[in-house]
């Protein structure tokens, strides 16, 4: 009789670090600092645990490697149009990160770069956040004007829609 072995998947599931004891520490060590992002499983990975999902893929090599081979082609094709997109308005950084998202479902890289990319984004917006109202408000107008030029540059580069009206300040 042949018995399956379970074996453990990375992003599926978490484990606890072991706690090495320091003989140099104090008998009440103070408890860890919370971190921003808990290395909890997600939503997503609840989900795959009731379905199974994970499992079946593991028990066959070959759709294990396709599976890694369409998440990869998947998560670049959506990583590299959002970066197309970032000099645009819209969503650019939204989906670079969604990319890295599904990327990381997969592959370690991309969930150290995902983690990298949220700590950065936390911190510009703590800081800015600390900031003055003066001081927030022309970071939100300096970026709007930026916006606003790459419109005007994108569309100076590719011609403006016959639809525009004459009265915008655009060239035609």
């Amino acid at each position: 009789m042949i018995t399956s072995v379970k074996r453990r998947c990375p992003l599926t599931e978490r484990l606890p670090v072991p706690h090495v004891p320091d003989h140099d520490a104090p008998d009440n060590p103070a408890p860890p600092r919370p971190t921003p992002y808990a290395d909890d499983p997600g939503l997503l990975d609840d989900v795959a645990d009731r379905l199974k999902f994970r499992d079946r893929i593991e028990r066959n090599p070959a759709l294990k490697l396709t599976y890694r081979i369409g998440v990869g082609v998947v998560g670049f094709l959506v990583l590299v149009a959002g970066i197309i997109m970032i000099p645009f308005p819209g969503p650019g950084w939204l989906v670079v990160i969604a990319g890295l998202a599904i990327l990381a479902t997969e592959f370690a890289w991309a969930e150290r770069l995902l983690d990298f990319t949220k700590s950065k984004v936390m911190a510009w917006t703590r800081w800015v956040m600390r900031q003055r109202m003066w001081l927030r408000v022309l970071i939100g107008i300096l970026t709007a004007l930026f916006v606003y030029g790459i419109v005007v540059v994108v569309l100076h580069l590719t011609g403006v829609p016959s639809w525009t009206p004459r009265w915008i300040p655009l060239w035609h």
